[in-house]
């Protein structure tokens, strides 16, 4: 990244503006139905997080560069130019107040991409230096490190030998021509290393190779979230080398939104060219092995549970049905959220807000949206599929003292899994 300047940033968001983007300004009719949309306005009341509101400084720029009549109001002095006080006053907004959730581009009657055009702005917003400190960090570290939270190899390398001694499973290592390549996020090697181990033990009753690789076994992709493409690319291309040299299939990316959104999405668009392999979420790969016949579970959860569907996942990503096959394989008391599935409402801490400290306290009002659903279910236990959901839920819960657990869905299938070794010595 160059030198940030707010002149820069102008320049910036001037490229972002396309036809579409120009044909969203245009169409807007001003309904407010975003606004409904937006777990920070609904929650906090507050006009300013109305979602169309947070791209005004590109909607400014948009008329006074590219419309007669924005032209003529500027030269009368009748428009509010885009300035550094404009930066100082938005970013909050464009950060902090926003996941990216695509939530309001869903609802919207004219089909206005609104989250795609804040994850445009951001571009514009880091290149003026007005990013929060805490992406900026993350961002740093995933380029210059390998990891967004500064975790290297040899840390990954330690929990893998904790699960040889714990289990008996391996987590084999830039292994060529294997079935998967699998992505782990920072937070699952960290918090939830369970993760790992369900990986293992799914994998060895499918009877598929795989493999991490010891060059790119980071999924996050913090550029997508601070809003730099040249960040985002490198990050992506990373894991395409990685993948391309050991010839694997398919890449799997993990419990993770944003880095599915990167890497299955927008990762050729970025690295400018078709990958060489499949790209799945874990979820869509495990819902294949049980359709398959693959995997066997026995018995189920008895506890009332609830599936929390991370917005990257099934909004942007489709994966909606996989996670709702594998409950019902599992879970005999399973209940549906209102407005779940394409409909859910974030975490609200999508889209970098759970890496920007700053932001923690909106995050936690926003969380209202999510403490008034679980409620209303009155249920045991949260499901997920989600590293990033799972802390900002915890959080959640924490600070409002609702006790209820919350797990990761692979995680939960691997505790159902047929013992292998059981079955071959009662036969």
């Amino acid at each position: 990244m160059s030198a940030p300047s707010i002149e820069k940033g102008i320049e910036f968001i001037k490229t972002e503006i396309d036809a579409p983007v120009a044909s969203f300004f245009s169409a807007c009719v001003h309904c407010g139905m975003c606004a409904d949309a937006c777990l920070f306005y609904t929650e906090t009341g507050d006009p300013k997080y109305t979602p169309i509101n947070k791209v005004e400084p590109m909607r400014r720029i948009w008329e006074r560069e590219y419309t007669l009549v924005g032209k003529l109001k500027a030269l009368l002095g009748l428009s509010e130019p885009v300035d550094a006080k404009t930066f100082e006053e938005w970013e909050t907004l464009v950060y902090d107040g926003c996941t990216l959730c695509g939530r309001c581009s869903l609802v919207c009657p004219v089909g206005n991409d609104i989250s795609g055009m804040i994850r445009k702005l951001r571009e514009g917003f880091a290149a003026a230096g007005h990013a929060p400190e805490g992406l900026i960090g993350a961002s740093t570290r995933a380029v210059e490190i390998g990891s967004p939270m500064g975790l290297k190899l040899p840390a990954l390398e330690a929990q893998i030998k904790h699960l040889k001694n714990d289990t008996g499973l391996d987590a084999p290592m830039d292994v060529k021509g294997a079935d998967y390549m699998v992505l782990l996020s920072s937070m699952e090697i960290m918090n939830f290393p369970e993760y790992l181990e369900a990986i293992a033990r799914i994998m060895k009753q499918a009877g598929k190779t795989w493999t991490l690789a010891s060059k790119a076994f980071e999924a996050t992709n913090s550029g997508i979230q601070i809003g730099v493409s040249d960040i985002a690319r490198t990050l992506v291309r990373r894991v395409v080398d990685a993948a391309e040299e050991l010839g694997v299939k398919t890449v799997i990316s993990p419990e993770c939104g944003h880095a599915f959104t990167a890497i299955r999405w927008d990762g050729a668009n970025l690295i400018g060219r078709p990958y060489k392999f499949d790209v799945k979420h874990i979820l869509e790969v495990l819902d294949e092995f049980v359709e398959q016949g693959l995997i066997k579970t026995e018995g189920k959860e008895d506890a009332k549970l609830t599936y929390h569907d991370p917005c990257q996942i099934a909004r942007k990503g489709g994966v909606v049905d996989q996670p709702r096959n594998l409950l019902q394989q599992i879970a005999s008391n399973f209940v549906e959220m209102e407005d779940g599935g394409a409909m859910n409402w974030c975490c609200g801490g999508g889209g970098g807000v759970s890496a920007n400290e700053r932001a923690d306290e909106v995050k936690l009002t926003a969380f209202n949206k999510k403490k008034s659903q679980l409620q209303a279910l009155g249920v045991e236990t949260l499901v997920t599929a989600c590293a990033n959901c799972r802390l900002t839920l915890e959080e959640g819960l924490e600070e409002n003292e609702m006790d209820i657990p919350i797990v990761g869905l692979t995680e939960m299938l691997a505790e159902y899994l047929v013992d292998d070794d059981k079955e071959k010595q009662a036969s």
